[in-house]
């Protein structure tokens, strides 16, 4: 039985380190984070059965701090979400311009039309105004390996429906300025 248990609390180790690893959001992260607390109660009753008392301690305070992490990722971060996503809704219904959360700009999608350009990596705005500059897209690769960066200017794009949108043929956009991962344009 020790065996087996101790089998399923690898497995979810493993699949909730992937999850929490791969950054697709704060439900992704919080159910990583619920994997994580079931694999630390399983360590914790093999610590049990095979008497190792710093394997019972050890995932007694991993199992507590899963549990913050759920609170954190499920609770508070998928609220603040729900909220944003409340207001960009309500926006598009009052007069005035729609409004999204500037969030966003860290996880869209880039397209061209039906064509997939890249993924926002980050912006960069105007201290003083607010503006946005331009956002760095990243294109290939696979998990970051390979990946390059491009500055597409703002005033080239905008969102549309939760989605970073350009006029650029795709053509056109892999003519944008290359930008090193650790030193982007000031402006």
């Amino acid at each position: 039985m020790t065996e087996l248990i101790s089998w399923c609390a690898t497995a979810a180790t493993i699949i909730a380190a992937l999850l929490v690893a791969s950054n697709l959001g704060p439900r992704p992260t919080g159910y990583g984070f619920i994997i994580f607390a079931l694999g630390s109660i399983a360590w914790f009753a093999v610590g049990i059965r095979t008497y190792q008392p710093a394997l019972i301690w050890t995932n007694s305070v991993l199992t507590l701090l899963n549990i913050f992490g759920v609170w954190r990722w499920l609770g508070r971060l998928a609220k603040v979400q729900d909220g944003a996503r409340a207001a960009a809704e309500a926006s598009e219904q009052s007069p005035g311009e729609s409004l999204f959360p500037v969030s966003l700009l860290t996880q869209a999608t880039v397209r061209s039309g039906s064509t997939e350009l890249g993924h926002c990596v980050d912006a960069m705005a105007s201290c003083r105004s607010g503006q946005i500059d331009y956002v760095v897209v990243g294109e290939g690769g696979v998990a970051g390996v390979g990946e390059i960066f491009r500055r597409l200017p703002w005033s080239l794009a905008h969102v549309d429906e939760g989605v970073v949108r350009t006029k650029l043929k795709p053509s056109r956009f892999e003519r944008l300025e290359i930008v090193p991962k650790d030193d982007w344009p000031g402006n």
